[in-house]
């Protein structure tokens, strides 16, 4: 379903219009009716996008190219005029077609197919490039940690992890169930390792995850506490007071 805006000042002019889309494709979807500068820019400043807009040139309170120079448009645009001294400036802009008055029913098929063709097949290779860009930059995150126990090793799943933290200068794996495990790498390594969007560095000493926090506990100026599910013994844990600002805002998020 095609979503349309038209911004045409003769009333006439824009249900002609209304009804030669309808004609032509019965599920197009007719948004709003606008009769000048002002209104249109409200309306776009307001609104979603449309899919695409019908716009005359010469509008109740000024020339359309205003409406570009006021607010950022998008959306691809079919002109509508009387005037064809504006057709060079039109194609500035985003102009898929320009269509003299009066506008015949084979004129508006023309560029409808022209519209679906050219910006249709652009917006959906669009959205394949940012798939595949998302694809390509988008970070992997550690999903578990190798640990040694005696002379027996396994891995840690890091959504099983409560918090990474440091002890006599190493660093260690609290999990989720109460258990420690050596690691070999420093809390700063680890910090770059893990999700940020489940794991917060509350201080120089501790990460912690999100899903492991049970309880948020004002303590001091600008300073607040932690309590870890089923960790009611562990030690204060502090989120620093060069931290509190950001901590918020993740948990905000």
């Amino acid at each position: 379903m095609m979503r349309v805006l038209i911004v045409e000042d003769e009333h006439l002019a824009s249900q002609k219009l209304k009804q030669l889309l309808l004609k032509i494709d019965d599920s197009i979807q007719i948004l709003d009716m606008l009769e000048s500068v002002s209104a249109t820019i409200n309306w776009i400043s307001n609104n979603p996008p449309p899919d695409l807009i019908f716009m005359d040139i010469q509008l109740d309170d000024g020339v359309c190219f205003e409406i570009f120079n006021s607010v950022e448009v998008n959306t691809p645009v079919i002109f509508t005029t009387a005037y064809d001294q504006y057709a060079i400036k039109a194609f500035k802009v985003n102009s898929v077609d320009y269509l003299l008055k009066p506008i015949s029913h084979d004129d508006l098929t023309s560029a409808l197919k022209k519209f679906n063709l050219t910006y249709q097949q652009a917006y959906y290779q669009k959205e394949k490039i940012n798939i595949l860009y998302d694809q390509l930059v988008k970070k992997d995150y550690k999903a578990r940690f190798f640990v040694k126990v005696g002379t027996h090793f396994f891995s840690i799943s890091t959504e099983d992890i409560a918090c990474f933290y440091i002890r006599e200068r190493s660093t260690f794996i609290k999990s989720k169930v109460g258990k420690n495990f050596d690691i070999d790498f420093s809390l700063d390594q680890v910090q770059h390792m893990v999700d940020p969007d489940q794991f917060f560095r509350i201080n120089r000493n501790y990460i912690v995850n999100l899903d492991s926090i049970t309880d948020i506990i004002s303590y001091s100026t600008n300073r607040l506490k932690l309590k870890l599910k089923n960790f009611e013994h562990l030690e204060d844990l502090i989120v620093s007071r060069e931290k509190t600002s950001d901590f918020k805002q993740w948990l905000d998020k």
